[in-house]
Order: structure tokens, then sequence, then C-alpha cells
């Protein structure tokens, strides 16, 4: 049985400029146009963050407007995944973008470390920003950086503060946070099933030089994929990647080669249980 493996891009996010790789796309135009390209290799899934003019992070919803709408534009059909991350803003402001009414948004439901700092999530702006989700009819993606995290999103799953079946992302190589450990992802599968039901959709993102093991696992283990110069500048050691597009095409090479075809647009809106764009036809591939 066919079993479409969904690639999430994250095309920019908070830390890599273009000092890192000057692929990463920073202004408006320039994300819209790496997205257009991620999403003609294949993925099916944006996650998006905006910057400042001078590339620092922002959670500004006029920015996030511009980039939805030219995404929807030039990539019909994509599903558009806005951050609400805690390096782009502090409080509230994080989800002042949710009334733009994406079709996904990211939710952190616990604190962690990150490489220089502790990532806060405090549990009344977890709910705030659920609550916000599910006003605005957006689903979240559950950011596992913790075991804990998987078992909060099924407690606010119980509550109805999650509409659906949660999505839940493992992200792992984080320095200070989950390191790359096969035993503790195959847990984390374990887990998601026991709780969410053997067909749940996850997916996995490892940062830096673990995004091609993290794709490999995923994809093999029948999950999902994200990739994208966000988690990771390079091809390998010794070579920038040269856009987004092209990791892209590294993870559809892996889903080649573990008989996994890559979801359309359509496939992907089917499995997450997400509305399919007014006008758009169903039925027809991407």
């Amino acid at each position: 049985m066919s079993n479409p493996c969904i690639i999430c891009v994250a095309i920019t996010g908070s830390l890599p400029t273009k000092a890192n790789n000057p692929a990463v796309p920073i202004t408006v135009s320039e994300q819209v146009e790496s997205t257009h390209e991620a999403f003609e290799a294949g993925a099916s899934i944006v996650h998006a963050h905006v910057r400042n003019d001078d590339e620092t992070p922002t959670s500004d919803p006029d920015r996030f407007a511009a980039l939805k709408e030219g995404i929807e534009k030039h990539c019909p059909g994509m599903i558009v995944q806005l951050s609400t991350g805690g390096r782009s803003g502090a409080g509230q402001t994080r989800g002042g973008m949710l009334s733009l009414k994406p079709d996904m948004a990211s939710l952190s439901v616990g604190s962690n470390n990150f490489p220089t700092r502790v990532y806060e999530n405090p549990p009344e702006l977890v709910d705030w920003l659920a609550s916000e989700m599910l006003t605005y009819g957006v689903k979240p993606e559950i950011e596992a950086f913790d075991l804990s995290h998987i078992l909060k999103a099924k407690d606010m799953s119980d509550k109805g503060q999650l509409a659906g079946t949660p999505y839940v992302q493992f992200v792992m190589g984080v320095k200070n946070a989950m390191p790359v450990d096969r035993e503790v992802f195959d847990y984390y599968i374990h887990t998601v099933k026991r709780l969410f039901g053997a067909d749940a959709p996850w997916c996995a993102a490892g940062i830096g030089p673990h995004q091609l093991t993290l794709n490999e696992w995923a994809i093999a283990a029948g999950g999902h994929a994200r990739t994208g110069l966000e988690d990771n500048v390079r091809l390998d050691r010794d070579r920038l990647a040269p856009s987004n597009a092209a990791l892209v095409s590294r993870a559809a090479e892996i889903c080649d080669r573990f008989d996994r075809p890559v979801a359309s647009w359509q496939e992907a809106r089917r499995i997450l249980g997400l509305r399919m764009p007014a006008g758009q036809e169903e039925g027809v591939a991407a």
C-alpha cells in the first residue's frame, strides 16, 4: 500500500544569515522564490519565519501576511505553516500572526535548554497560543524537543485544546536538548502510536549534520520529513547547500530509496486533515 511521505521545508528560521550561506532567503521576495523552488522539488509544507531588513528575527504580522500571500499565489495548494517560535518574539507577540489563518503553525508545548539559553514556553503562553489556533482554525504542529512534550500534547488533546489528531514533530540534535539517539527516536514513535493511534502522522527534524540522519530514519520508519536551510545550511562538510530546493531534492531521493512516494499537497492535506483551498480540485495532482 502506498505510504506517501510529506516533505516540509523550513526555509529561513531565526538564526542562519547570508554570512552562513548566501542562499538563506531573508526578504519576503527571496522567501517566496525559494519556497516556489522547494515546492516544485517536492515540498508540500513550508515552515516559515520572517526577518527584519537587518536579518534579525521578528514576529511582525505584516511581514507574515506578505509572505503568506506570496506563497499562496505562487505555490497554490502548498500548506503554509507559520512559526510561533520564541526566538522571534516574546509573549503573545509570538502568536500575533495567527489571525491570518494559516493552514498550520508550530506549537512548542514545553520548555527546554537551547545552545545558549532556555527556550521558554510557559504553560499560560502555550494555552493561549493553542486557544488562538482553535479560534482561527489553525492546525498546530507539536514541536517535541523532549518526551514530556508528546505527553503534554496528549493532555491538551484530551482537554479539547487541540483539534483533531495532533501532528507531532520530533526535533533532535539541538545542543543541550535531545541528542540524536536511535532508541529514543524509536520510543518517540512508539509513544505517538500508543497515545494517538497506530495511524497518527508524525514527522522528524534533525539539526545541522543530523538533518540527513533524521530524514533517513523518519522516511524509513514510515514518518514524514523536515528539511531546509533553517536547520542545516550544508549539503556535507565541504559544501554549502545551494538552495532549499536542493535539500528537498535530497529528501525526495531518500523517499525513492525506501519506496515512499513524495506526497503531493493534496495528499498531505488529506493525511493531516486540512481543508482544501477554495477553488482547488482535490483529486488533481500537483
